[in-house]
């Protein structure tokens, strides 16, 4: 059964869910040499709650976007199949059925045929975005650059910033629009073939990740506070320059030995993400901490805070991920 993995961060933790397959194996009985018996699935509400909650928004704009390109912004409902196929219209036309709010059902009366549209209110939100959007940009732009500079040779290929160009909040014609636009931040450059691209200048005021300046704010909270003594809590989690917030699953319980391994390596430093990786040992510990770092820091650069396992395995050679 195949299954995908969605690697969040939350709150600066970091969590794994699995949730394609909506099922989790709960034993598996093996008996010496002999063939393991079958694995034992019983259905996970809270993956299929997430799983929900991923794919209708997903449908809906990719409806919306659908029909935004259609002569007088309208769709007809048996050009449907045409644009997404036949399996996947009957989703469509479940969500078109439920969310009344945004899109509208026009036609089938005399010769004019069925179509759909985007409701008042769904237009004027549609054009909101696009307000939202150039607010956006210097964001856009900062975390483009940050991209690229966690990056071993401040390149990516361009194929590869396309591929998570919804998780990093990109417009479609981000090429045009980003690119093209701050020459003195990005190029494209071919090598070998390739388009890659490429960061232009580095700023070192950008080298700093999501997790130091969490630090760095509540370490000002806390001497607000008058608290100064740092201490690690019954979880592990702790305050200080290279410690991870820490988050467990339902019903995990740390013992003490456990906390005492976790507080050493809570407390272990580790180079910087930006950082070029050729620098470091792979078997250096601190070099693996610095990968759940690199990790952490591009989950942040994220509108969600998370992406497939499948699109940061993409990733591997640009950023010295570990293959498992």
């Amino acid at each position: 059964m195949k299954r995908r993995s969605i690697i969040t961060l939350s709150s600066s933790t970091i969590r794994c869910q699995k949730l394609d397959s909506m099922f989790v194996s709960v034993r598996q009985i093996s008996s010496g040499g002999k063939r393991s018996k079958k694995k034992i699935y019983h259905r996970d509400h809270q993956l299929d709650k997430v799983m929900d909650l991923q794919k209708k928004p997903s449908l809906i704009l990719q409806l919306k976007c659908i029909i935004q390109s259609q002569n007088h912004q309208r769709l007809l409902l048996r050009d449907l199949e045409k644009e997404v196929g036949f399996v996947a219209k009957w989703n469509f036309m479940s969500i078109i059925e439920k969310y009344p709010s945004i899109f509208g059902v026009g036609g089938g009366c005399g010769k004019e045929l069925p179509f759909v549209t985007l409701t008042g209110k769904a237009e004027k939100i549609a054009r909101e975005e696009g307000e939202a959007r150039n607010l956006m940009e210097p964001i856009l732009v900062k975390n483009l650059r940050k991209l690229l500079m966690l990056s071993i040779d401040c390149r990516v290929p361009l194929e590869k910033v396309e591929l998570i160009g919804n998780e990093l909040g990109l417009p479609h014609d981000f090429k045009k629009s980003l690119i093209f636009k701050y020459p003195e931040y990005f190029s494209i450059k071919v090598i070998n073939g390739r388009a890659y691209l490429n960061l232009e200048n580095w700023d070192s005021l950008l080298a700093v990740t999501a997790r130091e300046e969490r630090f760095a704010r509540e370490r000002m909270l806390q001497s607000a506070g008058g608290q100064n003594k740092v201490r690690i809590t019954k979880d592990g989690n702790y305050l200080g320059p290279f410690a991870f917030k820490m988050c467990y699953a339902a019903g995990f319980r740390p013992n003490k030995s456990y906390l005492e391994e976790l507080e050493k390596g809570q407390k272990m430093e580790f180079p910087s993400p930006y950082l070029n990786a050729r620098r470091f040992e792979v078997a250096d510990p601190k070099t693996r901490k610095r990968v759940v770092a690199v990790l952490h820091e591009l989950l942040s650069l994220t509108m969600e805070k998370r992406m497939t396992s499948a699109k940061l395995d993409a990733f591997h050679s640009e950023y010295r991920l570990p293959s498992n």
